[in-house]
């Protein structure tokens, strides 16, 4: 079985406040680099289900703040996908400091797919080959992290 590779981001100044710590916000937009990370790597890029029609909105999203991130960290997220049924999905989040392995914040976000109407749409049915690389993903996250 081949290692997890682990999105890696390097904290930029411009991400942090007045005290030098990392905006909360960002650890959001951390968890959309690590979900484009993951799928690229899988060779099911946004872009590539994008232009197939397939839409794949957040649908919620949660963030646990544990410590704090500063310029010029280097923070690891470990993304992985906790549920998934051809029409949703849900994708947890570890994200810990590369150098001394802190656990900086935890969270999940919710997803659904579309078709480009906005209706709700089957991968299963409509997308069986992209299912299969979903099913791939689930059961690779499982067997690494069965919850």
């Amino acid at each position: 079985m081949q290692e997890r590779q682990l999105y890696e981001h390097k904290v930029q100044y411009y991400e942090t406040d007045q005290m030098g710590v990392v905006h909360h916000s960002n650890y959001i937009r951390w968890f959309e680099e690590a979900r484009n990370f993951i799928l690229e790597a899988k060779g099911c890029s946004y872009r590539q289900m994008e232009e197939m029609g397939i839409i794949v909105p957040v649908t919620a999203v949660s963030a646990e703040y544990k410590a704090m991130s500063h310029f010029l960290d280097i923070v690891c997220v470990d993304a992985r996908l906790k549920k998934y049924n051809g029409i949703k999905m849900t994708i947890s989040y570890v994200l810990t400091d590369k150098e001394s392995g802190e656990v900086r914040c935890k969270g999940e976000s919710s997803h659904c797919f579309l078709n480009p109407q906005g209706q709700l749409l089957s991968l299963k049915r409509s997308f069986p080959e992209i299912h299969q690389i979903w099913e791939q993903i689930l059961q690779e996250d499982q067997e690494k992290d069965p919850e």
